[in-house]
């Protein structure tokens, strides 16, 4: 595993890459979390089978805080960064598999650079451009007000962790530090600007994906409605079906990976024809 930082335009990036010639894959974790919480898949069958690359958003984990909070700290931002650490890397074309906010973010990168050969989203909402579509894609759960919130109590940071995780996942250390090292502003600013103009819109997007769409969820997601994002006609759904995995939380890779594994590596095997 080869650990490094990369500058880009709106913070110093520290990146995971497991190295190696095979397909590539970026993946881009949620909200308040960073790149350790795919762990698993970095150092099990998927890291040795693709050439992982994870990253920590700006403002989270390693990374540095954004130079200019503003311009960054919203889903146009965080795309960009995504493509400049690509491209920092020369990786022309790869898949992208986006967690939460991750998924919102690979959605908007999809819109900004023709490299994305397939995407995966797991916790995502393909909500449109409305503040109707917004409520209906996510439900209002008992934490679900803190994705928002600048300042953050050490119960807040307790609760938050411990709900964006899974309520039967696995819980470590490093999934409460990331949530208190998050710049409060990059919260506060993504949800200020989320149904922003100047933004793609996330569910066009996803119904016309140019490249497959492949939406893993758990079941008991305690954020999203798995109805709405089961209902949307997509015209390029893997598998033509939102897959829900029964009794599962929030984070389904990090909670289950012995059985979300399965479904990333049947995608990447798909994309490669």
């Amino acid at each position: 595993m080869n650990t490094h930082r990369i500058d880009t335009s709106h913070a110093s990036i520290a990146v995971s890459d497991t190295g190696g010639d095979g397909p590539v894959l970026l993946m881009i974790h949620g909200n308040s979390s960073c790149r350790q919480v795919f762990r698993n898949q970095l150092d099990g069958d998927i890291g040795q089978a693709f050439r992982c690359i994870a990253f920590d958003l700006p403002g989270h984990g390693e990374s540095g805080d954004a130079t200019d909070p503003e311009r960054t700290y919203w889903m146009p931002g965080y795309a960009e960064t995504a493509i400049e650490v690509m491209q920092a890397l020369d990786i022309p074309a790869y898949a992208v598999l986006g967690w939460s906010l991750g998924g919102h973010i690979g959605l908007e990168m999809m819109s900004r650079s023709p490299a994305l050969t397939g995407l995966m989203i797991s916790g995502t909402p393909p909500f449109a451009a409305t503040s109707e579509s917004l409520d209906a894609g996510f439900k209002p759960s008992e934490h679900m007000g803190l994705a928002g919130q600048e300042v953050f109590t050490e119960q807040d940071v307790s609760d938050y962790a411990h709900s964006t995780c899974g309520e039967n996942a696995p819980f470590e250390p490093f999934l409460l530090e990331a949530v208190a090292r998050t710049d409060g502003r990059a919260r506060r600013l993504m949800f200020e600007r989320i149904l922003a103009p100047e933004a793609a819109d996330q569910q066009a997007i996803a119904l016309a994906s140019p490249v497959p769409l492949a939406i893993v969820n758990g079941e008991e997601d305690v954020f999203i409605n798995n109805d709405f994002i089961a209902g949307l006609p997509y015209k390029n759904l893997w598998e033509d079906t939102v897959h829900r995995l029964p009794g599962i939380g929030h984070a389904p890779f990090w909670e289950v990976p012995e059985t979300f594994d399965p479904y990333l590596r049947r995608f990447m095997a798909a994309l490669q024809g």
